[in-house]
């Protein structure tokens, strides 16, 4: 530890003011989304807590019929949007981390075999990552989506979209 904090990383790094609001900005992102069950007044995946006399609330304005007040106001369904953005940061968080760890496992394990068996194997592994990154990442994604529908059941189709 002592090494890295004598590193010129970490010099560069400390008196960066950019890099530290980033770092500050993303920590805060991160412990949002960790503590966002404690941090957030309602869990909005929770049906019995919805009331639709709190819709449409504007933000920091008391309710006209419940005296409710949210911070940055309610949706049609009076569904507190500060609590939703606090649960669809953790679950954004969750599936970007969760997409990353896969790459590099994928990554690392057919690197890891091209590597070590080379020959037609390796061309075999190289072409195909050339290939891959030719198409876009949304169109990837859509045919990945696509394709998962297909193999849903019809009444989990209407929740995925």
């Amino acid at each position: 530890m002592k090494r890295f904090f004598a590193s010129d990383f970490f010099y560069d790094f400390m008196r960066s003011p950019v890099a530290l609001v980033s770092f500050l900005i993303v920590l805060f992102l991160i412990l949002s989304a960790v503590f966002a069950g404690v941090i957030a007044p309602t869990n909005p995946f929770d049906a019995a807590s919805l009331n639709l006399m709190n819709g449409f609330t504007p933000p920091m304005e008391p309710n006209l019929f419940t005296g409710d007040v949210f911070w940055m106001g309610t949706d049609d369904q009076g569904r507190d949007l500060f609590s939703a953005i606090l649960y669809g940061l953790r679950i954004s968080l969750f599936v970007g981390a969760m997409a990353v760890a896969l790459a590099t496992v994928m990554g690392v394990l057919l690197g890891l075999i091209a590597g070590y068996m080379g020959g037609w194997l390796d061309n075999l592994i190289m072409r195909f990552a050339d290939i891959q990154m030719t198409f876009p990442s949304i169109l990837v994604a859509m045919l990945i989506f696509g394709v998962a529908r297909v193999f849903l059941p019809p009444e989990l189709r209407d929740e995925m979209a």
